[in-house]
């Protein structure tokens, strides 16, 4: 690991930490605790992917559907107007949407095929993003002046990496840059999270041979075609199973790094109570 004692980490003069785990469980809150101590630089891998990445996938989505009325037609086409979308940190809703959901058009679905290309979309640019990161690791301390640096990963990392080969390239460069932080929630996080993407279906990213599996499933189950499929209930459904899906992923993942649980990222209330469940972590076999 890139600190192996719990010393090392204490001493280190910079730092440099990835989070990764399900969406939900305070990868955000506390990258977020840590930049506003004014010695961390948070590199969000989702906002990265959103500007950089998906930009213009993103933008001329949504001025193929401002084409569709005359009026900001015209207006699009004499540059009288500028569409653009509204991505921070804590508002990833222009990437989920786009991402979409697949299923009947008249509830808001996407042909299988153009939402699996959306997602083959999605996963190109986060293994960028990623492999980005010794870059803003650069440009966080050589332009900025910053000394630590906080990697914070979306939940489908997990889906992209091969941990149990120790020549997975990603895995070779993202642990040689940072030390990696699985952010492990339980089983009652795990129903809490269940429930409130019930409340509020949003999209994701999937391993693809995952998401055809469970596409053909779901059509078989419920004896449906591609245009009678609720767009919602297909999500939900597949929810609560990638998250059975990716739980073994990230316990792989982290035996190139360290475990810390969710309930002790919710009780960090300063750097110096992460400093403290780090080095913890490091410490415990």
């Amino acid at each position: 690991m890139l600190y192996p004692t719990a010393r090392a980490w204490r001493d280190a003069a910079r730092r440099s930490v990835l989070f990764f785990g399900m969406s939900g469980l305070g990868k955000t809150h506390v990258s977020n605790l840590l930049r506003d101590s004014g010695d961390w630089y948070h590199y969000s891998i989702d906002y990265r992917i959103g500007t950089r990445y998906m930009g213009e996938y993103i933008t001329d989505n949504v001025k193929r559907e401002a084409m569709k009325n005359p009026f900001l037609r015209d207006l699009l086409l004499s540059d009288s107007i500028h569409i653009g979308s509204n991505i921070t940190f804590n508002n990833l809703a222009p990437v989920s949407t786009y991402l979409g959901k697949p299923g009947d058009p008249d509830r808001g679905g996407l042909p299988y095929a153009e939402y699996t290309r959306r997602q083959g979309q999605f996963r190109a640019g986060e293994i960028a993003a990623l492999n980005d990161t010794a870059y803003f690791i650069s440009r966080a301390r050589n332009l900025y002046g910053y000394p630590h640096f906080i990697c914070d990963t979306g939940g489908s990392i997990c889906e992209w990496v091969d941990p149990d080969d120790p020549d997975d390239p990603l895995m070779n460069e993202l642990s040689a840059r940072c030390l990696m932080v699985w952010i492990k929630g339980d089983a009652a996080h795990t129903e809490e999270l269940i429930r409130r993407f019930d409340r509020a279906p949003k999209p994701m990213a999937y391993q693809p041979e995952f998401l055809d599996a469970m596409w053909r499933r779901y059509l078989s189950e419920n004896d449906c075609t591609e245009t009678q499929v609720d767009p919602d209930s297909f999500i939900r459904w597949t929810y609560a199973k990638a998250l059975a899906h990716r739980q073994p992923r990230y316990e792989a993942m982290a035996r190139w790094g360290v475990t810390i649980t969710a309930d002790q990222v919710a009780g960090i209330a300063s750097e110096a109570d992460f400093t403290d469940v780090i080095a913890e972590a490091i410490e415990t076999p």
